[in-house]
């Protein structure tokens, strides 16, 4: 991690100082940073039919919502000023997007969600908010003003897509430039507003609801629980009201559930693995074009470097790997080179033993990992 990203912080003196508590602003946080777009750039990514995009326009008190893809008139019938485009997933489409996510290395992949990056005219931005999660705002070129305020009054408008809250009154206000960066935590309210032709990356990070973890574990338990047996009642006593359901049905259900629905914690862990390295639903991966053999394919590994698809999830926990949801282990020298896959997101060329090897051809396969 270069010495500027925090402002002089360590990254353990952030995270005990600011993570999930305070903002930060960083002054020249990645100094001569420019972004990784032009204006011309985003306009086509935004046009892409499977790119997440969004185009914000504010119309006096009223704010406009549309969803991509676009196509190029739309944005030629835009006005000049008050308005922004936003796109998903940068580091999807844009190798340096990437690389810039990896400037915050010294947090888990796990907790990482994606770059995204808004590109707007001046009085440009998306009305005041406030995220569920942290989040990083590195200013690409351009001014862009932002007002904060750590408030517990988080009412949000009625009837509005873009969840702007009702009342808004700023306790700080900083104007970013190119290579100016604000860390918000979760629940601080902010409104950004550009006072040029501005880019904005932000760099978020995944914060499931409760219920989704519970949805996703009773999902989990669903596929793997095996329960015997059947309801049966031989000591059914006279209804007196047919219509009734019996206590003693709802009662042998609630025994039966008690005793069978149970789960131990490496199954908790193996759903947190599976469900953190799963693709969002929308990504697909392209099958590699390329024939290649399992001989042929590990003679390639000695030669060139495999890295990771841009939309692979890799993570470990204790012997187990997931990747993009399926979860597997290796031996002890495979296990070495798989861990350095999931922190890097590389895997220098080099020897792998037969285990590995079958994975990563598999992988390969599948278009999960690629050579470079």
């Amino acid at each position: 991690m270069r010495d500027t990203l925090l402002g002089g912080l360590t990254s353990g003196e952030f995270l005990t100082r600011h993570w999930h508590k305070s903002p930060l602003r960083v002054q020249q946080a990645i100094p001569g940073f420019l972004g990784l777009l032009t204006p011309a750039e985003i306009k086509r990514l935004a046009t892409h039919p499977t790119v997440q995009a969004r185009l914000i326009l504010r119309q006096g008190k009223r704010w406009v919502l549309r969803h991509g893809p676009f196509r190029p008139i739309d944005f030629k019938t835009l006005p000049d000023k008050n308005w922004t485009v936003l796109v998903q997933e940068l580091n999807h489409w844009v190798p340096e997007g990437e690389a810039l996510l990896r400037e915050f290395d010294f947090l888990p992949h796990a907790r990482l969600d994606d770059l995204m990056v808004s590109y707007a005219v001046p009085g440009g931005g998306v009305g005041p908010h406030f995220d569920s999660y942290d989040v990083f705002l590195l200013q690409g070129f351009g001014t862009r003003r932002w007002e904060i305020s750590e408030t517990e009054d988080l009412e949000l408008l009625p009837d509005s897509d873009l969840k702007l809250l009702r009342r808004f009154s700023p306790q700080a206000q900083w104007d970013l430039e190119a290579g100016d960066m604000l860390y918000l935590p979760p629940h601080c309210a902010h409104d950004g507003v550009a006072l040029s032709e501005c880019f904005t990356y932000s760099i978020g990070f995944r914060a499931p609801t409760y219920q989704e973890w519970v949805e996703a574990f009773l999902d989990f338990l669903r596929d793997r629980l095996q329960v015997e047996g059947r309801y049966a009642d031989p000591d059914l006593n006279l209804s007196v009201h047919p219509g009734e359901i019996p206590p003693a049905l709802i009662a042998q259900v609630d025994r039966m559930l008690r005793q069978q629905v149970r789960w131990t914690h490496p199954q908790v862990a193996e759903c947190v693995g599976r469900y953190l390295s799963e693709p969002k639903p929308h990504l697909f991966f392209e099958p590699a074009e390329e024939s290649l053999t399992l001989e042929a394919f590990g003679l390639r590994c000695l030669q060139k470097d495999l890295h990771l698809d841009p939309r692979s999830r890799l993570l470990f926990s204790g012997k187990f790997f997931y990747f993009n949801g399926d979860r597997f282990e290796l031996c002890r020298k495979g296990s070495t080179q798989m861990r350095c896959l999931a922190d890097t997101r590389k895997l220098s060329a080099g020897a792998m033993d037969a285990e590995l090897t079958k994975v990563l051809y598999d992988a390969w396969q599948a278009g999960w990992v690629k050579f470079f």
